[in-house]
């Protein structure tokens, strides 16, 4: 699983928590470019994508691209659903701070499709 976070110390709590459900985890991509580069990679069937990198940046540029390889994602952001662009509202959307439970949930979901 791809991770794109941003912030180190959540990265790395995501890390354990996917490492606890039993994902390869991918990542940490940190900024934007990152993010792009690694969704247009190979390795990985999911991600996990922070919507906000820093210095104004976004993950969905590699949205768009996972989207068009057919590689499931979800959203976390602590700014709900309103903090993504409408047209990929229809993702996954965890809420910061991750709930251990809904990040199970989600990753089902995501290797469901």
């Amino acid at each position: 699983m791809l991770v794109v976070e941003d912030e180190l110390f959540v990265a790395m709590l995501v890390e354990d928590l996917l490492s606890d459900l039993g994902c390869t985890v991918v990542g940490p991509a940190s900024s934007a470019r990152e993010a792009v580069a690694a969704a247009e990679a190979e390795g990985f069937d999911l991600a996990l994508l922070d919507v906000n990198l820093g210095d104004g940046e976004t993950s969905f540029r590699a949205a768009e691209i996972l989207r068009e390889r057919g590689v499931p994602f979800a959203f976390v952001t602590g700014y709900g659903d309103q903090g993504v662009r409408p047209d990929l509202r229809d993702a996954p959307i965890l809420s910061k701070p991750i709930d251990p439970r809904q990040l199970a949930k989600v990753i089902a979901r995501l290797g469901e499709g």
